[in-house]
């Protein structure tokens, strides 16, 4: 009698020999596999010889930018092109023993200074530097320049009105 009872459970509102339930959690078991092989897929194991080469490889992959994404670094793409780079540069640091200076030089000789991610401030790159800036002051002067405007038409426009009155009393006076 009690095993019986344990086949009629409902699972997820259906009866566990339903079809549509076992389908249920077959696609449910699919998914999670799936998802975890896109997690594990994003996750790259890199040997070095010693940890200064570590060291400089993810400080690399932090000051880098993703040509590709653009606002994102090297570590945190997943474009093609990123992970090309980050090869390359792990191959830069680990086999040909370049410092820091050298694959930036490298990089920067191969793809310009929008490779890095703070860019030097050179004449080339003054617009990208100060360009915010710039944008931000002219906006702060147009806004005083309207506000202040307005206040003149409005005082103005007070003052005509409390001429006109003014006149008025006057005319009816006489």
């Amino acid at each position: 009698m009690m095993g019986n009872m344990m086949i009629n459970t409902p699972f997820f509102g259906f009866h566990s020999h339903s079809r549509l339930a076992s389908f249920m959690l077959a696609m449910v078991l699919l998914l999670g596999i799936l998802l975890t092989g896109v997690a594990r897929a994003g996750i790259e194991v890199r040997e070095f010889d010693d940890p200064q080469q570590e060291a400089l490889y993810n400080q690399l992959m932090f000051e880098l930018r993703c040509l590709v994404c653009q606002n994102e670094n090297l570590a945190a793409s997943n474009a093609d092109l990123a992970k090309d780079l980050r090869d390359e540069v792990y191959e830069m640091v680990t086999v040909q023993k370049l410092g820091e200076k050298e694959v930036k030089a490298y990089l920067v000789a191969r793809y310009g200074d929008f490779v890095l991610y703070n860019p030097p401030v050179k004449k080339s790159t003054w617009l990208l530097w100060f360009g915010p800036l710039i944008m931000l002051l002219t906006g702060f002067v147009i806004l005083v320049w309207v506000t202040k405007k307005k206040r003149v038409d409005n005082d103005t426009a007070l003052n005509k009105a409390k001429r006109d009155e003014v006149r008025k009393l006057l005319d009816a006076e006489e």
